[in-house]
């Protein structure tokens, strides 16, 4: 919903055109990272923080439409919500290897797995969360099946945060309660009233291929193939989408790290990839896809993750949104065995699948 509370917006004819929203301009919308491709237009970074006016609906950068009653029923009488027994009998399996986070040296690019979308990112000397879920429980799940990958206490300071979309597995109000309310978070459009509303100063909110910066990293915020929603009544009222974080690396070449927060197979990533050749490392969702007549419009599975990853021209590809909370049927060992199945079927290199266990590092 618009936030009436905002300060009013500059009109087009004196703001010009980066000050319109992506979906207003044409040609694809505004800011990308540094080394974008050839031929694609790039407007300045936003302002940090400001205030912003919105659309009431989001519903028009939907990829098809939300399910209705009969698709609801359907589900009901199939009951297929959560595994069943043989599919739950490996959750003592799932991967989970704590560890102290790395030493980073300047200009290097670090990850930590901290569970579901959660990631610990060290890029261009800045600690960055991503979907920062650290409760043991979400709305509407069971608790965790592993506990988080990084304790709270051996966090560095926070730098930043973004945030992908609204739905509570990515959007967690007592994680975020935890953070110092001037810590700079990067938001969908829409979302920033929620977080003002809880006290945070420093909320930068951006359309689709916009970017904004801090302490010489890019925030460009990208679609996906999603939707958001966090109450009865507010359907597609925030937008939805990825984040493409760019920073000069210690050679100077600039490192790129993708992540696509919850996202369906679509065609926006390889519009990503033209818009951001050379990404150094793709962080995506690998779980959460069964049913798949019900899912797939939101939720990639394992193998159209790999594909993905190749549409990206990424060279790495970390899974993540698995092994953490039971949203869906399949079995909960699955998506890492597809996965690893897929990027064996590429002929890539099988140490560029970072198939982290949860609390484990990799660094570039």
């Amino acid at each position: 919903m618009r936030d009436q509370t905002e300060a009013p917006s500059a009109s087009p004819a004196e703001a010009g055109p980066d000050a319109l929203p992506a979906a207003n301009r044409g040609g694809g919308g505004a800011g990308a990272g540094a080394g974008a491709g050839v031929g694609v237009r790039h407007a300045r970074p936003r302002p940090p923080g400001e205030h912003r006016l919105w659309p009431r609906s989001f519903a028009d950068r939907l990829t098809t439409p939300l399910p209705g009653l009969r698709a609801f029923a359907r589900l009901a009488r199939e009951g297929a919500f959560r595994p069943g027994p043989e599919g739950l009998r490996g959750i003592p399996d799932l991967p989970y290897a704590p560890a102290p986070l790395p030493a980073v040296a300047a200009g290097a690019v670090s990850a930590t797995w901290a569970g579901h979308a959660s990631w610990v990112l060290r890029i261009g000397g800045l600690t960055v969360l991503t979907d920062p879920v650290w409760s043991r429980r979400i709305l509407g799940t069971p608790a965790r099946m592993t506990p988080v990958g990084v304790r709270w206490e051996e966090l560095p300071p926070v730098d930043a945060v973004v945030i992908s979309h609204n739905h509570y597995d990515h959007l967690d109000a007592p994680t975020l309660k935890r953070l110092p309310r001037a810590t700079p978070l990067f938001v969908p459009a829409g979302l920033a009233r929620w977080c003002r509303r809880r006290g945070f100063t420093r909320v930068t909110e951006l359309d689709w291929w916009e970017s904004a910066e801090l302490g010489g990293v890019r925030f460009e915020f990208v679609p996906a193939h999603h939707w958001s929603k966090r109450s009865l009544l507010d359907a597609c009222r925030t937008l939805w989408g990825g984040w493409m974080l760019s920073a000069a690396g210690a050679t100077g070449a600039v490192k790129k790290v993708y992540f696509a927060g919850d996202t369906g197979y679509g065609h926006w990533f390889g519009e990503i990839g033209r818009r951001h050749p050379g990404i150094d490392l793709a962080l995506l969702p690998i779980g959460a896809y069964a049913p798949r007549w019900w899912l797939r419009d939101v939720h990639a599975d394992p193998e159209e993750a790999v594909q993905a990853c190749l549409d990206l021209g990424a060279r790495r590809m970390a899974p993540m949104h698995w092994g953490t909370f039971v949203l869906s049927s399949e079995p909960v060992m699955e998506p890492l065995q597809r996965v690893r199945a897929a990027w064996a079927r590429t002929g890539l290199p099988r140490e560029h699948l970072w198939d982290l266990p949860v609390g484990a590092s990799r660094t570039l």
